[in-house]
């Protein structure tokens, strides 16, 4: 197996020291590694297993291929090969070597989804998104103001106009906690270069927390199927540095837009947990 092995990885080391850095990264969207704390956990997740499942394939096909030429029928042969009806040895890899790869895969997705999922106690940074047909809303809580977005206008070559897209702040190196809601149907919030989306779903809250690491301009779009106008649902993050973010958040405050937009602008009105009119709400 020495002679086997030391071949295999001499050609590995050769064939990752030509990747390009894109290729290094799984060919996942984003430009360089860090943009927020856990999108080098997520790459690595995704091209180490990408990596495992190669080497799997290369093997059983090379298995394969070598079992049709070996095994095959020759000239002049006649009738059926000899009958086995077992080969303990070989139908053990056969079984334990993928429940290797099942929990494996398993265990470390779970690790790292764990790391993902879990909520800070006191964000630096707690906004509120609500996800409505087809534009955005975002309540910077903290501050105590809100933007409110408009559907994504279009060019005559059906592109959308950058100065028309919904822009959302995040401050560089600052813990975030982003709380999701949706005003009418499921939509998904998805920051691509972020390598993660979270549905929003009517009548439930739920959250991501990261915290971004580079500063840069970051797409985003919604990712759940939410209608007509589903592909111009899409919006901007800015990650930037405290004083810009500061500087954003008085232009809001001078513009009036302070307080945050609440459940009373969604058009679902009989979800869980909302009382039925009284008498003197409807009078008048």
């Amino acid at each position: 197996m020495k002679w086997v092995a030391a071949p295999l990885a001499l050609t590995g080391a050769l064939v990752l020291a030509g990747c390009t850095p894109e290729q290094l990264r799984g060919f996942l969207p984003g430009d360089e590694p860090g943009i927020t704390n856990h999108t080098d956990g997520i790459t690595g997740l995704w091209v180490t297993s990408w990596i495992v499942l190669l080497i799997v394939g290369v093997i059983t096909w090379g298995l394969t291929i070598w079992a049709v030429i070996a095994y095959r029928r020759r000239k002049g042969q006649t009738g059926l090969p000899v009958q086995l009806r077992y080969n303990m040895p070989i139908e053990t890899f056969f079984t334990a070597v993928p429940v290797v790869l099942v929990l494996g895969f398993f265990a470390f997705t779970a690790v790292e989804q764990q790391s993902i999922e879990k909520r800070a106690e006191n964000p630096d940074v707690t906004i509120e998104v609500m996800g409505k047909r087809w534009a955005w809303d975002f309540n910077y809580l903290d501050e105590d103001v809100y933007f409110s977005g408009v559907q994504v206008e279009t060019d005559e070559s059906g592109s959308a106009k950058p100065e028309t897209m919904p822009t959302l702040y995040l401050p560089v190196g600052k813990e975030v906690e982003l709380r999701l809601e949706s005003r009418d149907v499921n939509h998904s919030f998805w920051i691509v270069e972020f390598l993660y989306k979270k549905d929003m779903i009517p009548g439930k809250t739920n959250y991501m927390t990261f915290v971004p690491q580079k500063t840069g301009t970051y797409m985003g779009k919604c990712a759940e199927l939410c209608g007509e106008y589903h592909s111009m649902m899409l919006f901007e993050v800015k990650v930037v540095e405290q004083d810009e973010y500061d500087a954003y958040i008085e232009s809001l405050r001078a513009a009036g837009n302070t307080g945050s937009l609440g459940k009373e602008y969604d058009p679902n009105q009989n979800l869980p947990g909302n009382k039925v009119p009284s008498e003197e709400s409807t009078e008048g």
